[in-house]
């Protein structure tokens, strides 16, 4: 933990193509800030996709502006075959071997559904690792975190490089482990459970960090946040209600389901928390040394998230996958509305990308006055 240093947290979470949404947002605040060089954002974290738009962020954190405007122009210009083989070959070997491997006609281990060969060539000439100790060594960047899950000890595992007071941290099934991050660790992180493949990083293979991350904003907390604008890639509805189905739900549907399940449902349980303890610290007298006995501080928290679903986006621009990537999903029912949500988390076609990116600016546009009290102070 670190000193009473103020400093801003940006918590960006998972989501495959739906991480485009991220990128409206921090456009938004690039806007509303007047195209500041500063970074704005001392503590950078993020998972999954969420992760690589971190990365990003703190490649280039000398020049903030400049570190968006370069993720705008990846993000606008994004193609399924930049980040996964879309080829007829590589498909259907893969999806050969996964079905050998449920009737037992082949006991090799399938790997994953997709070759994410192509995001490795990307990343590997998009960002320069080595530039983050030189941010963090200029103060242009205090912190960055990415968080990856070990497939055999089950630990939610945040991957650090941060200046000096920095330390790491273990808490129940979660972990945070200093180290000078490179390309392995980012594929880690975003390697999305059943589709990408699990990358080996010192002693365990580790995927998704959205698995198991049972506190999403931790990461930045641990490394001295004092306030944290978090990112969502889903709508948060707590009036949502029921609908009545007789139709059994598609492979697509449940796998969407489960996706959601997965980098949703513990950002919104980590939030509440927050403000749970927010409020109980309001309630305690600052002039008797109560709040001290009690060991926290309160935290700022500004959260974002799409005020549109996703998947209903999403299922207007489905014609627009790879036709391999369609012909592998319709057995399925991901081609179909019902099953929308699994292939919102494939769909990196520029034309949702846009459409995700427009979303997450007016969202943020709309939320001015909070953005500009998120900063104030700092």
């Amino acid at each position: 933990m670190t000193g009473a240093v103020p400093r801003a947290g940006l918590v960006l979470t998972g989501g495959g193509a739906r991480a485009a949404y991220q990128i409206g947002v921090v456009k938004a605040v690039r806007d509303i800030l007047g195209n500041p060089a500063r970074n704005p954002f001392p503590i950078v974290c993020g998972t999954s996709a969420g992760a690589i738009n971190a990365v990003a962020l703190a490649a280039f954190a000398e020049h903030f502006s400049r570190a968006v405007g370069n993720l705008i122009e990846v993000w606008e210009n994004m193609r399924c075959e930049l980040i996964y083989r879309t080829d007829a070959p590589s498909i259907l070997r893969r999806g050969a071997r996964w079905l050998g491997a449920m009737i037992w006609l082949s006991r090799r281990n399938p790997i994953s559904l997709l070759d994410n060969a192509p995001l490795r060539e990307l990343l590997a000439k998009f960002l320069p690792f080595d530039r983050i100790q030189a941010n963090i060594d200029s103060g242009a960047l205090y912190a960055v975190s990415i968080t990856s899950s070990g497939y055999t000890s089950g630990q939610s595992v945040s991957f650090f490089q941060a200046g000096a007071g920095a330390e790491g941290w273990e808490r129940n099934q979660r972990v945070g482990a200093a180290v000078k991050l490179g390309l392995d660790y980012l594929l880690a992180s975003s390697a999305l459970p059943f589709i990408f493949p699990a990358v080996k990083l010192h002693r365990e293979y580790f995927g998704d960090g959205s698995m198991r991350q049972i506190a999403p904003v931790s990461p930045a907390l641990h490394l001295g946040a004092d306030r944290v604008l978090v990112v969502g890639t889903g709508r948060q509805s707590a009036d949502a209600a029921r609908q009545r189905s007789n139709v059994y739900p598609s492979v697509a549907q449940i796998a969407g389901h489960a996706l959601n399940s997965i980098f949703l449902d513990t950002l919104m349980v980590d939030i509440e928390r927050m403000e749970r303890i927010n409020r109980t610290l309001s309630l305690l007298p600052e002039d008797t040394g109560a709040r001290g006995r009690v060991q926290l501080r309160p935290i700022k928290v500004l959260f974002i998230s799409p005020s549109q679903p996703i998947e209903r986006i999403a299922a207007r621009f489905v014609h627009e996958l790879p036709p391999m990537v369609r012909f592998a999903l319709r057995p399925t029912g991901g081609m179909a509305r019902s099953g929308s949500n699994l292939a919102s988390y494939l769909l990196f076609e520029e034309p949702f990308c846009r459409a995700l990116v427009d979303l997450g600016y007016q969202d943020t546009i709309g939320r001015e006055p909070e953005v500009r009290a998120f900063f104030e102070g700092t």
